[in-house]
């Protein structure tokens, strides 16, 4: 009798470790669509939905246009939306050397690498019409892209949209800049070779 009943228990003690171990599974495996799939729930055949109309997803409310479209009172920005600091410029170096010198070259003359092996080359920061150029219109193309120059807005969040553009302004005031620009507690540092310098500001 004690046998029996320990065969009943053992047996509902592997029915419900069955059922939990089912309903487990169940869990991992909920039904779901993956991007682009098709459905026959929606009358269009479209798992993928478009946003409700009228609304804006959270963090998606752009509404300071001189900050996210580089437009004040419908015309291009001649300031910036922020400060313009020491990390901002240094972060726009970066920004640029790697998304812009490829066609612009580093100092910005349009000497880039892959313009040196055929690609159009694109006009130098330097020129009259671009230095005369409002930030504005920089942060813009940067956005939307021109003639041969595709938008990278995609690659290049607003933040550093902004800074590139503080960064080309400041390859632009160096070609014009003298040694009175420099600060004087700085001025002995010219006379070190660069790449001392560098090592120096790197430490």
């Amino acid at each position: 009798m004690r046998r029996n009943s320990l065969v009943v228990r053992l047996l509902a003690v592997a029915a419900l470790s069955a059922s939990v171990a089912a309903c487990r599974q169940d869990m991992h495996d909920t039904p779901r669509y993956e991007p682009l799939e098709a459905t026959t729930f929606f009358a269009n055949g479209a798992a993928s939905r478009q946003l409700v109309a009228n609304t804006v997803a959270r963090g998606q409310l752009n509404e300071d246009r001189h900050l996210f479209e580089g437009v004040v009172d419908g015309k291009p920005a001649d300031t910036f939306p922020m400060p313009v600091t020491a990390a901002v410029m240094a972060r726009g170096q970066e920004r640029f050397d790697v998304f812009c010198s490829p066609c612009h070259g580093r100092t910005g003359v349009g000497n880039g690498m892959i313009v040196q092996r055929g690609f159009r080359q694109p006009p130098s920061f330097h020129d009259a019409r671009l230095r005369n150029a409002p930030v504005g219109y920089y942060f813009d193309v940067i956005t939307h892209g021109f003639g041969a120059m595709q938008d990278y807005s995609t690659q290049v969040p607003v933040a550093d949209r902004w800074a590139i553009a503080a960064y080309i302004r400041a390859l632009q005031a160096s070609r014009a800049a003298t040694v009175d620009d420099v600060p004087a507690d700085r001025r002995a540092d010219l006379a070190r070779p660069a790449g001392e310098r560098r090592e120096q500001e790197a430490r």
